[in-house]
């Protein structure tokens, strides 16, 4: 009979497994691949990133509750596809061969792309719980010494509504701290215009986010390309509806948590016909 793959025991991954074993044959497995042992649900990372959340609270050990479905699970991680052979190369040495495969892992966050950016850089994140993790550090030190914070998402990024959504609990975990009026805060994003989220808009979104931002006293630059990060100061171009430079902006900060674009996982990056051209899968 066959045996299912699904790589990823994320938001995607572990839903798909539950749906998936309810449609099994007597005599089908299922394997589930996940990088790590943990689930984490990953919309909490912004409110792990101020200590709202504990990590505890958001993930859980994904083999124990998949295995009382009866569904197998490896956390070494992919290394890499082998559609030839229908094959997953996993990151303990092991090989799994498919009938099917589903892959649901997310994306290879793209922090490279810019000098400076990222944990490794200058700014923070909120895409996987340990960088939410080290933001929440940051965080503790910047309460400490408010500044002003640059948040948003840098050009290539294609998910938008995290960053709003940090902008909107920093805002008001700082006047929870009474500690607002000491932070100027900028939304910096490669949108043509706010709350267009990478979609054209949702409904009023436009109004709707800028009216929010101007209540809250947060400034915005659109079409925006960052082109590099210094400690405490982000470099960005400001372009026109046409695409063609605008301004220049040399933002200082002393916090700043910044989307950055997404690529495909090592694991089929470039393989024919799996990823897209810009290696997303």
């Amino acid at each position: 009979m066959a045996h299912i793959v699904i790589i990823g025991a994320g938001l995607g991954g572990m839903p798909m497994a539950y749906e998936m074993q309810e449609q099994l044959r007597q005599g089908d497995r299922l394997t589930v691949v996940g990088s790590g042992p943990n689930f984490h649900f990953v919309p909490s990372n912004p409110w792990v990133a101020v200590r709202w959340r504990k990590r505890e609270e958001i993930e859980f050990p994904a083999a124990t509750y998949l295995g009382k479905k009866g569904i197998a699970f490896n956390g070494s991680g992919a290394k890499r596809v082998h559609p030839e052979k229908n094959q997953v190369e996993l990151g303990d040495g092991a090989v799994l061969d498919y009938d099917y495969l589903v892959i649901a892992t997310g994306p290879k966050l793209a922090f490279d792309e810019i000098e400076g950016f990222g944990p490794e850089g200058h700014t923070q994140s909120v895409c996987h719980v340990d960088h939410a993790e080290r933001a929440a550090l940051a965080w503790d030190a910047f309460v400490k010494e408010p500044g002003p914070i640059v948040v948003g998402a840098v050009q290539g990024a294609s998910c938008f509504g995290p960053a709003y959504e940090f902008a909107f609990i920093m805002e008001t975990d700082l006047r929870r701290r009474k500690l607002r009026d000491r932070v100027p805060m900028t939304f910096v994003t490669s949108e043509p215009y706010i709350g267009h989220l990478g979609l054209g808009g949702v409904g009023d979104s436009k109004s709707m986010l800028e009216s929010a931002m101007r209540d809250k006293h947060i400034k915005w630059i659109c079409n925006a390309k960052v082109t590099r990060i210094e400690a405490g100061t982000m470099h960005v171009t400001e372009h026109d509806e046409e695409g063609k430079p605008k301004k220049e902006h040399a933002l200082p900060f002393r916090y700043s948590m910044m989307l950055p674009a997404f690529k495909g996982i090592d694991a089929v990056f470039g393989i024919e016909g799996l990823p897209t051209r810009a290696g997303s899968s």
